[in-house]
């Protein structure tokens, strides 16, 4: 069977390493998975004839159902989509976009939520039949280089000191973008820096879209012109106060960088189900994450993870990670259990099997 997939790639993404590995999954059980941009597309009306020409698709499959599922309207093959996260988070809240995905889901043969939340927020805010959603966890694979070297990525991030062996480095990793609100943590994060040089944030990501000015509005006055020279440089020192920024890296580097690391950082305001928070889970790296439904559902405050709700008590967490080694080793060790135990590559490939012969 042909496959149309249509899914967010910016290069670098957790969406982009999502839909190559569901394609991966689709592809292996011998169809033919092509996966698209859907940025590429203006209208519905032009993915329609995409999936008409010879030879023709036979069935279609989205990822978040708003940006990709919308342009699956107008085609005549059955397709199932996937939701992302901020669809069902914070797209439902806008009427208009809440009345197609309605469309979207109702069209579709099938819809897949990573968390039970998730489910459970669609089938509040959407109307929909609750036997269509199921609910399959991201399968969770990490592989790290053996080229990278962990000296020239802090200096190539513009960290310069005498003392990097004892350097403690939280790893902020996501896109450049609203809804990942990298500037939650800098200015407490730079204060915090001032009492203890050895603590840094490093943010790690794609430059996706310039950050609003509400969001530049939370940092300080003396951040504001900082951050446009960040987002208007090539990837060069972001803040002098202990907050860098890193050129975005492979997915096999980033996985490098992240088992190097003290913590690894979510300031999400939104989340599906973070990839990177399993992959440091999975990788025995500590996690200090947001407290949002998506990072919660996942991250068992003090078991498997760290929860802060404000900057000052992410200082407050990490504090703990720092003086505390047995609870530092016991989320580390049920962390990666608990991706182990949940999310299971092999059970990610059946249930995209499984779903995909529903298409035929």
């Amino acid at each position: 069977m042909k496959v149309l997939f249509l899914a967010c790639l910016s290069p670098q993404t957790g969406n982009h390493t999502t839909a190559e590995r569901i394609r991966s999954h689709i592809e292996s059980a011998g169809h033919t998975c092509e996966l698209r941009d859907a940025a590429e597309f203006q209208s519905p009306a032009e993915v329609a004839n995409l999936v008409s020409q010879n030879p023709p698709f036979e069935a279609a499959l989205a990822i978040h159902l708003f940006k990709a599922g919308r342009l699956l309207l107008d085609i005549q093959v059955p397709f199932g989509v996937i939701f992302g996260g901020t669809d069902i988070n914070e797209d439902v809240k806008v009427k208009q976009k809440r009345v197609v995905m309605e469309q979207v889901l109702l069209k579709a043969r099938f819809a897949v939520a990573f968390t039970d939340k998730l489910k459970e927020e669609a089938e509040i805010f959407l109307l929909s039949q609750s036997s269509k959603i199921c609910v399959q966890p991201q399968g969770i694979q990490t592989q790290v280089t053996d080229t990278f070297c962990w000296t020239e990525f802090l200096r190539s991030s513009g960290v310069s000191t005498e003392h990097l062996d004892e350097l403690r480095v939280f790893l902020l990793v996501c896109g450049l973008r609203r809804v990942k609100d990298p500037l939650y943590l800098v200015k407490v994060f730079s204060e915090w820096h001032c009492e203890n040089p050895l603590n840094a944030l490093i943010i790690i990501g794609p430059k996706k879209e310039v950050i609003s000015r509400p969001a530049a509005a939370a940092a300080s006055v003396l951040l504001q012109p900082l951050l446009i020279l960040c987002l208007l440089s090539k990837w060069k020192l972001l803040f002098k106060a202990g907050v860098f920024l890193a050129q975005e890296r492979s997915q096999q580097e980033l996985h490098a960088a992240m088992k190097r690391c003290f913590a690894m950082v979510n300031s999400s305001i939104s989340e599906g189900m973070s990839a990177a928070i399993l992959e440091a889970m999975d990788l025995g790296v500590p996690v200090l994450a947001r407290d949002i439904p998506g990072n919660s559902a996942v991250v068992q405050h003090k078991f498997t993870g760290l929860l802060y709700s404000s900057p000052q008590e992410f200082v407050h967490q990490s504090q703990r990670l720092l003086s505390d080694h047995e609870l530092r080793e016991k989320v580390v060790r049920n962390g990666k259990l608990y991706v182990e135990e949940h999310h299971s590559l092999k059970q990610e490939r059946e249930t995209y099997q499984r779903l995909v012969d529903i298409l035929h």
